[in-house]
């Protein structure tokens, strides 16, 4: 298996493809399931730093209160107009 960011393994058969991006990813695991009607799931390895950031000041590693409400990503306008 190459190494990739993103890993398709089959829970049926003995599949497994390592993949650089999601995209890539995504079709072959569509591909598998409609040939053989498998059960295919993926993981991802690793996502570029940029992205590790942005999941961080966000929040999304689901502890309450842990996204960084001074990151430019998490300014937006609420319904009413307030920020």
């Amino acid at each position: 298996m190459s190494e990739g960011n993103v890993v398709v393994t089959c829970r049926d058969c003995t599949l497994e493809e390592s993949f650089e991006n999601l995209g890539r990813a995504r079709v072959a695991l569509d591909d598998h399931e409609l040939e053989t009607g498998h059960d295919v799931d993926w993981r991802i390895i690793r996502v570029a730093g940029g992205v590790e950031q942005a999941g961080a000041d966000a929040g999304v590693c689901g502890i309450p209160g842990c996204e960084n409400t001074d990151s430019a990503l998490l300014d937006w306008q609420n319904t009413d107009g307030e920020k």
